[in-house]
């Protein structure tokens, strides 16, 4: 079973989806491990540490010669996996929703049109066992992390209160628009930094988890919102009458903010727009919002992937990749993630992974030259 781990081609992109670590485990598994030469520059891992671990390190033709599960961050271009064997997986986070012409839904098309199995590790199922392989808890956690500190990098002045002999500076006012795996992280990283931190959600079951991180919940208290959790994990969406609502309650609040950090995303949709052109307008010259999603069309009106943009004063904060900014820990984590995911399917008889039908149905998008996932087929 020979396992490729290839340098990832994507604009920005600086994870890698295997370390040395992880290909420690993968051979002591039995698999045989080829890396692309280069694959881990961009993560500080230089190619003598994955030979060390006992990997061959190759150019991408010897990479993937023959090989049996192909391991990437994003999704290798299928134009570029000649050589590897007849329905190898291609293991990554394959973005089937996403737009464009290198990416979507035509790059699933082209790894069923040639025969590949291709494992979306992103559809993983937000279930008790599935934790330890959820890419996109680990990277989102490493995100809000980030956000907060990109928020601090374009904030003019310092987030904790201070007391000095030439007077009292006051601490920054943060507002976490989003409550799951990233605005936690985002809240728990504000605190710590020193801002009086506020956030809210629509889900009502976050009202704790907000009290427990020391922050002030914000809430519509007379409309029903959603009760527990959306499916997977995520939010579902909102009614009529609560974003009316809530829009009404976050105009006052957010006014008074110095850092708003959104993060509200529904899994193949457009992002939810939280924050509008007169919101923004509403708030100091010299705020930040830093828009995590704006990369599937944005939480924040005038937000633009890719740059920060200035509006009446407000900085707009649009980063692309934000994991990827981060890019040895989100390797690091990335990768455990993936070597947990065929670890726990290994059939030591069989010297391979066989998955069950809860996860592998799950993920799997393409099999025997077919689409196969019933979210790609609806």
């Amino acid at each position: 079973m020979k396992i490729a781990v290839l340098k990832e081609q994507a604009d920005g992109e600086r994870r890698v989806s295997a370390t040395p670590e992880t290909v420690k485990k993968f051979i002591a598994l039995g698999a045989t491990l080829a890396v692309e030469a280069g694959a881990g520059d961009t993560a500080s891992i230089v190619d003598a540490a994955y030979s060390d671990a006992g990997a061959s390190v190759g150019d991408r033709a010897a990479t993937l010669a023959g090989a049996d599960i192909v391991l990437g961050v994003q999704g290798p271009d299928p134009a570029g996996l000649g050589g590897i064997a007849p329905g190898a997986w291609i293991v990554a986070s394959l973005n089937p929703f996403g737009a464009g012409p290198d990416g979507g839904r035509a790059r699933i098309d082209a790894y069923a049109a040639a025969g590949y199995e291709a494992l979306a590790m992103e559809f993983m199922p937000r279930i008790t066992r599935a934790q330890s392989m959820d890419i996109l808890s680990s990277q989102s956690n490493l995100s809000g992390y980030k956000a907060v500190l990109d928020a601090a990098a374009e904030y003019g002045r310092a987030f904790p209160m201070m007391m000095t002999a030439a007077g009292t500076i006051s601490a920054a006012k943060a507002f976490v628009m989003g409550v799951g795996v990233a605005g936690l992280q985002a809240i728990a990283t504000a605190r710590r930094l020193g801002a009086q931190v506020s956030a809210t959600d629509v889900r009502a079951a976050t009202r704790e988890q907000i009290q427990s991180l020391g922050a002030k919940p914000i809430f519509v208290e007379n409309v029903a919102g959603i009760e527990g959790e959306g499916t997977g994990g995520y939010a579902g969406e909102m009614s009529p009458e609560y974003q009316a609502a809530q829009a009404e309650l976050v105009s006052g609040h957010i006014a008074k903010q110095d850092i708003v950090i959104t993060t509200a995303l529904i899994p193949g949709r457009p992002a939810p727009r939280l924050i509008s052109a007169a919101q923004v307008a509403s708030m100091k010259p010299g705020s930040v919002i830093v828009d995590l999603a704006v990369e599937q069309g944005g939480n924040v009106e005038g937000s633009v992937a890719g740059e920060v943009v200035v509006v009446n004063g407000v900085k707009i904060v649009g980063h692309r990749n934000v994991p990827s900014r981060l890019a040895a820990d989100a390797s690091a984590l990335f990768s455990r993630n993936l070597f947990n995911f065929l670890n726990a399917f290994w059939d030591k008889e069989a010297g391979k992974p066989v998955l069950d039908a809860e996860i592998g149905d799950a993920i799997r998008l393409t099999q025997g030259g077919k689409i196969v996932n019933p979210r790609l087929l609806a």
